[in-house]
C-alpha cells in the first residue's frame, strides 16, 4: 500500500474511532434522557389517573376503573398499570408484553438496555387514602426514538466521512506529490536517466528531501559520465589512430581476422590498401601540419566511401596506408569511387602547393575476398597490388593470382538457389551455447546459426548466402523462416534460444508486427531471446528502443551482439537497456596476451554490470582466455573452447 493510502487509512481509522466514541456518548446521553422521560411520563400518568379515579376507587367501582385504564392503556405508551385500594388489594391490573417496532434490530436492543421504571401515586379522596396507582411505561417507544436517532447519525456520519475522506485524500496527495516525483527520480536513476525537480515543495522536510535527491542525481550523473569518458579515452588510445580517428593497425587487423577468419559471414567483398604516395616528400614540401590535414582529409573521404557499404571495416595501418574492406565487387562502381577519392585528394593538396596536381597521389591495391579467404593473406595481396600501382604510376591495381579458381557458380544461378532455399524454408539450424562461468553449469542460452546447402549439397558459409539475401531484400523473410523453424524444434532443447535479427527485418514494420503477434501465441514455457549487432542498433536507436520496449512488454529478452567495437561508443546502453551484451571476439582474441585489451574489456563489463546488464564474451578458444575473463567477472562465454556448433535437432 502506498504512503498516501496508508496515511488516508490511518486518518480514517482515527475518524472512525472518534466518531464511534462520539456516537456512543450521544447514545448513552439519549438513553438517559429517554429513561428520564419514561419515568416522568409514568409519574404524570399515575397522577392524572389518580385524580380522575379517586371517587371510583373510594367506591371500589371496578367497572369504571377498568374503562378508564383501558382508555389510556390502548395508546401503546404503557406496559403495565395496576390500581389497588387502601388495603393494597388489586382493583384492576392491565399489562402487555414488551414490544418494539420491527424496524429496530435485535442487536441494537441487546446493545442498548432500557429498563422502563414503575412509578406509583397514592390516591386520596375527601382527605382519606383510597388506594394507589402503579404505572410502568413501555420501552418500545424509547427504542424506536433511539434507533431512528442512531440511523440519522450514522447516515450523517457516512456522508461527512466520504466528504472528509475525499478532502483529506486530495490534501495529502497534494502535499506528498513531491515524493512521487522523487520516486520517479529514483526509478530513472536506476535506468541511468537523470531527472531533477525544478520546483521545490514549500514543506520544509519535503524540500530537504527533494534537494538531497537532486544533489544525488547530479553526483551520479557526473560519476557515470566520467566513467564513460575514461573508457572512451581508453578505447581511443588503444584502438584508434590519434590523427584520423580511424581504427589503428591492431584494431583493424583484429576486426578483419574476426570477420574473415572466425565468423566467416562477410561474404564476397573487396579489400583495399590505399597508400598516400611520397608522404615524406610531401611533409617536407608543405609542412607537418598541412600533411596531417591532408591525411585527415583522405580519411574523411574514405569514411564516406565506407558508408556506401552496409558493412565495412576501415582503419589506418601505417603513416601512409589505409585499409578498407567493403562488401561489393562491382568493378565499375569501385573505380568510380576511387577516381573521386583521388580527385578530391589532389584538389586538396593543390590548395597547399598552389600548383595543379595532374597525376595520382594515392596508389590503391585491391583483392577480392570471400568466406574462404585468410585475412593475413588478403592484407599481403592488397599491399603488393598497391606497391605495383605506385611503381606503375597508376591509381588502382587489382591483385591477380594464378592459384585462384573460378569454382563459384554463376551469380544468377546462386541468387536463384538462395531465393528458393529461403522461400521454401530449406534452412537448417545450428546452435552454439553460452556457458556460465560456474563450473559444470548448464548453458545460459543457445545461439542459433542459420545455414543452407549450396548446389553441391554442401553447407554454405553464412557470408555466401546472407549477402545475396540482403541484395535480394529477403532478410525479413529469412529471419521469419528461422524463427518459425526454431519454435518448431524448441522442445528439443533445455535452455532459451537466441535468434539474431537483421537490421532489415527489425526496420520492417510488418515483420515487427508479425513477430510480436507470434510471440504472444507461444507457450509461456518457451523462452526466446533476440539480439542485434551493435552497428544495427546504432544505425536506428529510436526504432530499436521502441522494439526493445515491445519485446519487454511480452517478456522476451533482448541483447546486443558484437559489442564494443563501434567508434560511436556505448552510451546507447543507457537508453536501450538490453538484457545482455556479447563482447566482440576481436577484443577477446588476445585478452590473455594484451593488457590494453584486458583493461578495456574489464571496463566494458563494469559498465554493463552498473546498468544490471549481463556481459558475455564471444569466441573464447583458449583456457587462458577463459581464466582471464572469469577474473574480470564475466557472466558467460561462448566459443570453440566449449564446442563447435551442432544441429539444433540433435541438441
Amino acid at each position: 500500500m502506498s504512503l498516501v493510502n496508508q496515511l488516508i487509512a490511518a486518518i480514517f481509522a482515527v475518524l472512525i474511532g472518534l466518531v464511534s466514541g462520539t456516537l456512543y456518548i450521544m447514545s448513552e446521553s439519549s438513553r438517559s434522557i429517554l429513561q428520564d422521560q419514561l419515568e416522568s411520563h409514568a409519574q404524570d400518568s399515575a397522577t392524572h389517573l389518580g385524580l380522575y379515579l379517586a371517587p371510583y376507587m373510594a367506591d371500589n367501582d371496578s367497572a369504571t376503573i377498568e374503562t378508564a385504564v383501558n382508555a389510556i392503556f390502548d395508546s401503546g405508551f404503557y406496559q403495565r398499570i395496576i390500581v389497588t385500594n387502601a388495603d393494597e388489594e388489586i382493583l384492576f391490573e392491565k399489562k402487555t408484553p414488551e414490544t418494539t417496532s420491527k424496524e429496530v434490530p435485535e442487536w441494537f436492543k441487546s446493545m442498548v438496555q432500557i429498563t422502563p421504571p414503575s412509578m406509583f401515586r397514592e390516591v386520596a379522596y375527601q382527605w382519606q387514602q383510597v388506594g394507589k396507582i402503579y404505572v410502568q411505561s413501555s420501552a418500545g417507544y424509547a427504542y424506536d426514538k433511539l434507533w431512528k436517532g442512531a440511523q440519522d447519525s450514522i447516515i450523517l456520519f457516512i456522508c461527512l466521512s466520504i466528504l472528509c475522506l475525499l478532502a483529506i485524500s486530495s490534501l495529502i496527495r497534494y502535499l506528498l506529490k513531491p515524493l512521487h516525483t522523487v520516486e520517479q527520480q529514483a526509478i530513472a536513476l536506476s535506468e541511468k536517466r537523470y531527472l531533477e525537480q525544478d520546483k521545490l515543495p514549500s514543506t520544509r522536510e519535503l524540500k530537504r528531501v527533494v534537494q538531497a535527491m537532486n544533489r544525488m542525481v547530479k553526483q551520479v550523473q557526473v560519476m557515470f559520465d566520467e566513467q564513460a569518458r575514461n573508457i572512451e579515452e581508453l578505447r581511443r588510445n588503444a584502438y584508434q589512430d590519434s590523427l584520423t580517428g580511424l581504427s589503428n593497425q591492431r584494431a583493424t587487423e583484429a576486426q578483419l581476422a574476426e570477420r574473415l577468419d572466425y565468423r566467416k559471414d562477410f561474404g564476397k567483398g573487396t579489400l583495399f590498401n590505399i597508400h598516400l604516395c611520397n608522404l615524406q616528400e610531401t611533409n617536407k614540401q608543405i609542412g607537418m601540419d598541412k600533411t596531417n590535414n591532408l591525411l585527415k582529409h583522405l580519411a574523411s573521404h574514405l569514411e564516406d566511401f565506407a558508408r556506401t557499404s552496409d558493412q565495412s571495416i576501415l582503419g589506418r595501418v601505417t603513416g601512409a596506408d589505409f585499409i578498407l574492406l567493403v562488401n561489393t565487387t562491382d568493378t565499375d562502381l569501385l573505380k568510380l569511387k576511387l577516381e573521386q577519392l583521388d580527385q578530391e585528394t589532389r584538389k586538396y593538396l593543390a590548395q597547399f602547393t598552389g600548383q595543379d596536381i595532374t597525376s595520382s597521389i594515392i596508389s590503391v591495391g585491391s583483392c577480392e575476398c570471400n568466406d574462404e579467404s585468410n585475412s593475413s593473406q588478403l592484407l599481403s595481396e592488397a599491399r603488393i597490388a598497391s606497391n605495383e600501382a605506385e611503381k606503375s604510376r597508376v591509381l588502382w591495381k587489382q591483385f591477380n593470382s594464378s592459384e585462384k579458381t573460378t569454382t563459384q557458380p554463376q551469380q544468377s544461378d546462386w541468387k536463384q538457389h538462395v531465393a528458393n532455399a529461403i522461400n521454401q524454408r530449406q534452412i537448417f539450424l545450428q546452435i552454439q551455447s553460452v556457458f556460465s562461468k560456474k563450473p559444470g553449469s548448464m548453458p545460459i542460452q543457445n545461439e542459433i546459426f542459420a545455414r543452407i546447402l549450396n548446389q553441391n549439397n554442401q553447407p554454405a558459409s553464412a557470408g555466401e548466402f546472407i549477402s545475396v539475401a540482403k541484395e535480394l531484400g529477403l532478410m525479413p523473410e529469412m529471419d521469419r523462416a528461422v524463427i518459425e523453424l526454431a519454435l518448431e524444434q524448441h522442445d528439443n532443447i533445455a535452455c532459451p534460444l537466441t535468434i539474431n535479427l537483421s537490421h532489415e527485418a527489425v526496420s520492417s514494420e510488418n515483420f515487427r508486427t508479425w513477430l510480436l503477434d507470434k510471440l504472444k501465441t507461444i507457450s509461456p514455457g518457451v523462452k526466446v531471446l533476440f539480439e542485434l549487432d551493435e552497428t544495427s542498433v546504432l544505425n536506428n536507436i529510436e526504432g530499436i528502443l521502441e522494439f526493445r520496449k515491445a519485446l519487454k512488454s511480452i517478456g522476451a529478452e533482448f541483447g546486443v551482439d558484437h559489442f564494443g567495437i563501434h567508434p560511436s561508443g556505448f552510451s546507447y546502453l543507457y537508453s536501450i537497456q538490453p538484457d545482455y551484451i556479447k563482447i566482440d571476439g576481436s577484443l577477446i582474441r588476445n585478452i590473455d596476451q594484451n593488457d590494453q585489451d584486458r583493461f578495456f574489456v574489464s571496463s566494458l563489463i563494469s559498465v554493463a554490470h552498473s546498468l544490471e546488464i549481463e556481459a558475455y564474451a564471444e569466441h573464447v578458444e583458449r583456457e587462458s582466455q577463459l581464466q582471464i575473463l572469469e577474473g574480470l567477472n564475466i557472466d558467460g562465454s561462448q566459443g570453440y573452447l566449449h564446442g563447435t556448433p551442432k544441429p539444433l535437432s540433435k541438441a
